[in-house]
């Protein structure tokens, strides 16, 4: 981690107010997990042009496993500089969905839907009584 903005008091109010904000990792959540945020990490690099006291929107509180993930597949200080293309996360969130909204499935669940259930389409017999 470079020094300069980080070892600022201007840093250190507006991380302390990103986490008061939002103290649960934003990525695990988004993957349907609960994890504490312990860091807080700029959306848009310094290195990439990013301002260096962002508006709170412009950070993310993430866990330390999650912000280690990102730097690594990222451009910041420490990656391994490479010309592929930075690669979305793996995986689905707790309803099913790709994390990567590029993923070919856009918007479909895995789980079960308002019209469909887990059992399939049989449901007709228990909703009868025939069973």
């Amino acid at each position: 981690m470079a020094a300069w903005p980080y070892n600022t008091v201007a840093w250190r109010v507006l991380r302390r107010a990103k986490l008061d904000v939002s103290p649960m990792c934003e990525p695990c959540t988004t993957a349907g997990r609960i994890e504490a945020a312990n860091t807080v990490d700029h959306r848009v690099p310094i290195s990439a042009g990013g301002p260096a006291f962002p508006g709170l929107d412009g950070l993310n509180s993430m866990c330390a496993g999650c912000h280690s993930a990102k730097t690594a597949r990222g451009s910041e200080a420490g990656a391994v500089r490479t010309k592929r293309a930075i690669q979305p996360r793996k995986g689905c969130d707790a309803n099913g969905n790709p994390l990567d909204p590029s993923h070919p499935w856009g918007g479909k669940s895995l789980g079960a839907g308002e019209n469909r259930t887990a059992l399939g389409t049989n449901n007709q017999l228990v909703a009868k009584g025939n069973l």
